[in-house]
């Protein structure tokens, strides 16, 4: 069998499938480049540098907002992450890449690239809609006339659509996810308690003490500036301050869920309310969350384990079953056909 990788290029994760040994391979998307352009780390170990590095490395994430907005960069960390992490032989490998449904066609065209316009010499390149993996990866069969609901809530956008039949019925993409609680968290601590910390840390708080319900008990002691004096201090935020951060931003999620599900049409709806919503993505594994959307939807919620890997999943199944291989397209017939 042909060697096949499913890519999954998130903004703050890059997952990649092998069919090889079915192992999903999952590293930081984020690169560090000295001089402009030459590649200094890539994957965890650039990671470990977001906020620390000096003037003369800049650290990067080359996904913003769910498309590549440094394309060189993105390029360069794939191939290297692929050669030297999952050991691939790319050379006549078949290739799938997700992408998110509610861009334009050139930003899709910068993701059909990658490998595309590189010199590697794969055998393909098909891309998939994001939602369609997704589906996919949590094990459903898309085939069917049963409506899905999936709601995807990465770092820098929500991904909220509706399946049926293999298509798309309904597909929003919000532009905020688990980011934007990360801002919000230290938007709190330095408006109320004049505490100013990192975005690491402030995603930090939101994994280890974060909730969807206010109440929990608790804490963790992070080390940030003092507003007032600039100098170095040492505090311990509680579940209660970290809750308060994200509070209006999962109501905001929320409300965008209520707003879909008042345009599906009401056969589908059905299938939804029995079904439930599917909810997955990296940032969907804040504590109570499914507890919180089915309180506010009245549909039961199922929160995937592991959810940040269900698209690479789901590109598996493309490569490998022959019922899903058709949700896999060349970049050349979508625009030319």
């Amino acid at each position: 069998m042909t060697n096949g990788f499913g890519i999954d290029l998130g903004t703050e994760n890059l997952k990649i499938y092998s069919t090889s040994d079915g192992v999903v391979t999952n590293v930081k998307n984020t690169i560090a480049v000295v001089d402009k352009d030459k590649l200094y780390a890539c994957g965890d170990e650039a990671y470990a540098m977001y906020e620390k590095a000096p003037e003369s490395i800049a650290v990067s994430f080359p996904i913003v907002n769910g498309v590549i907005s440094e394309f060189d960069n993105m390029q360069s960390m794939l191939i290297r992450v692929l050669e030297d992490q999952v050991n691939a032989k790319i050379k006549s490998a078949d290739v799938v890449i997700a992408v998110p449904t509610d861009i334009t066609e050139v930003e899709k065209k910068a993701f059909y690239d990658i490998f595309a316009k590189s010199k590697t010499k794969t055998r393909s390149v098909k891309l998939c809609e994001k939602p369609l993996a997704d589906a996919m990866g949590m094990g459903l069969n898309i085939n069917e006339p049963t409506g899905i609901m999936v709601v995807d809530m990465g770092a820098d956008t929500t991904e909220i659509s509706v399946i049926s039949l293999g298509g798309l019925v309904l597909s929003e993409l919000l532009p905020y996810g688990g980011n934007k609680l990360d801002e919000s968290i230290v938007t709190y601590l330095k408006r109320n308690y004049n505490l100013l910390i990192g975005q690491k840390t402030a995603k930090a708080l939101k994994e280890q003490i974060g909730s969807a319900y206010d109440g929990k008990t608790d804490s963790m002691v992070v080390v940030g500036r003092d507003v007032v004096s600039g100098l170095p201090v040492e505090r311990t935020i509680d579940g209660t301050m970290v809750y308060e951060g994200i509070r209006e931003d999962l109501n905001s999620i929320c409300q965008s869920i209520k707003i879909i599900l008042e345009r599906v049409p009401p056969e589908l709806a059905k299938d939804i309310v029995y079904s439930g919503i599917y909810f997955t993505g990296g940032s969907a594994k804040i504590e109570g969350l499914s507890d919180f959307f089915t309180e506010v939807t009245n549909i039961k919620v199922n929160v995937q384990k592991n959810g940040d890997e269900t698209v690479a999943k789901g590109l598996g199944r493309v490569l490998t079953e022959s019922d899903f291989k058709r949700f896999g397209y060349a970049m050349k017939t979508r625009i030319f056909s």
